[in-house]
């Protein structure tokens, strides 16, 4: 079944690649089946390890619509998203994503986030990158403060 808004998402991958800016991953944002936003992956065109295509099309749908929250959007990316593209999309509270290829896809051409998975499960100190916990005394002060403003903004 071909989807013209999935189908935008893969040109936009295969472009990306061919113009020789970036990795092969392209995503757009949708509501009521019209693009808000789309994006693709500009880690190296801007030298920002966050700059993935799921992330840059959920900020500029942000932007767009003036809402921290994309409820009632949808996702349509090239490739099954990332941990960090996954937190992204919980975070914006899209309704629905839609993706073309599976993580192992990406993993056989180099892109293998599999050990961030396996890195959460571990205990701070074990992982490959330490997480050390310091000042939680002082830090914990910042909560209190969110906790105890009367009008804050939840989300």
């Amino acid at each position: 079944m071909t989807n013209p808004l999935m189908a935008r998402a893969i040109q936009l991958s295969i472009e990306n690649v061919r113009s020789g800016q970036g990795g092969p991953f392209g995503a757009v944002v949708a509501k009521e089946s019209t693009i808000i936003a789309e994006a693709v992956n500009q880690v190296t065109l801007t030298n920002d390890p966050t700059a993935h295509a799921e992330v840059l099309a959920i900020r500029q749908a942000c932007r767009k619509l003036g809402l921290f929250e994309l409820k009632g959007c949808e996702l349509y990316t090239s490739c099954e998203p990332c941990p960090m593209c996954l937190g992204a999309v919980y975070w914006a509270r899209l309704s629905r994503v839609y993706f073309g290829n599976l993580a192992t896809d990406a993993s056989k051409i180099g892109f293998d986030d599999s050990f961030i998975y396996r890195e959460i499960m571990q205990p701070h100190g074990q992982r490959r990158i330490p997480m050390i916990q310091m000042m939680r005394e002082q830090a914990i002060a910042a909560f209190r403060a969110w906790d105890e403003k009367p009008n804050k903004i939840p989300y």
